[in-house]
């Protein structure tokens, strides 16, 4: 066994301290929505920048896409880009679209992303600045994409197929829309069970996730809640589980 000398439980102290930091941080700056609708028809979208803590921030303002890298072009910008919130102070960021080949007949995803970076004190030589980012959905919805998603969520069509001896529960959208689940409850008789590992359905696509146990057979039914367009959440509905012949 390996001796535990000082630098290495003072090396694992600090690692520890700055997990426990991570994890407590919060973003002290805040945006207006939680998702942004874009619609093709228009010339720009805007959200609000809110610096409600008592220390000023730069921020730096960006879209890109659900890969989050910096090389993948998108046809958006932002300004202001790069800018200092003073406190108690907010700001309007202008996100503007740019000529582009999306399809038009669905939405296609992106995201806004806020970082926020502290400005250091003069005098707190020892002071730990953290840069936060906050991330959020923007949809551009073309012109002929038209109607309620809400609506819409009914169109969800569920089945049940056998994969490998094993039941799976295949979710198929042949909507326009994304769709981003709040809740996705399987239910069978008196029993209830939320279905993990189901965040959000792109147009057009379908998706496959393993059965519980005891949710087998016939008399299925998923109970089914999303995310609206103004961040709210959609009244509960009840879709009936089709078994495949």
């Amino acid at each position: 066994m390996l001796p535990v000398t000082r630098t290495s439980t003072l090396l694992g102290g600090c690692l520890l301290l700055l997990a426990c930091l991570l994890n407590s941080a919060h973003a002290a700056l805040t945006i207006s929505s939680t998702r942004i609708i874009y619609e093709s028809t228009q010339r720009s979208a805007s959200v609000v920048i809110a610096n409600p803590s008592q220390r000023p921030f730069a921020a730096q303002t960006w879209v890109n896409t659900q890969a989050d890298d910096t090389t993948t072009p998108v046809p958006f910008m932002t300004s202001p880009a790069l800018f200092r919130l003073a406190a108690g102070k907010d700001q309007s960021v202008q996100i503007s679209g740019l000529p582009n080949d999306l399809p038009q007949d669905r939405e296609s995803l992106f995201f806004f992303n806020l970082q926020e970076i502290p400005q250091a004190s003069g005098d707190a030589k020892n002071q730990l600045n953290i840069a936060l980012r906050t991330r959020i959905k923007l949809f551009y919805r073309p012109a002929q994409v038209q109607g309620n998603p809400e609506q819409r969520l009914k169109e969800l069509h569920l089945t049940t197929t056998l994969r490998n001896g094993r039941p799976h529960l295949t979710v198929h959208n042949p909507t326009p829309f994304h769709f981003t689940f709040n809740r996705l409850d399987l239910v069978k008789g008196k029993q209830q069970k939320a279905l993990p590992g189901i965040d959000m359905m792109a147009p057009m696509s379908q998706l496959e996730v393993a059965l519980p146990n005891g949710f087998e057979g016939a008399g299925l039914q998923a109970i089914v809640t999303v995310i609206n367009d103004h961040g709210g959440i959609s009244k509960p509905l009840t879709l009936p589980v089709h078994d495949t012949p």
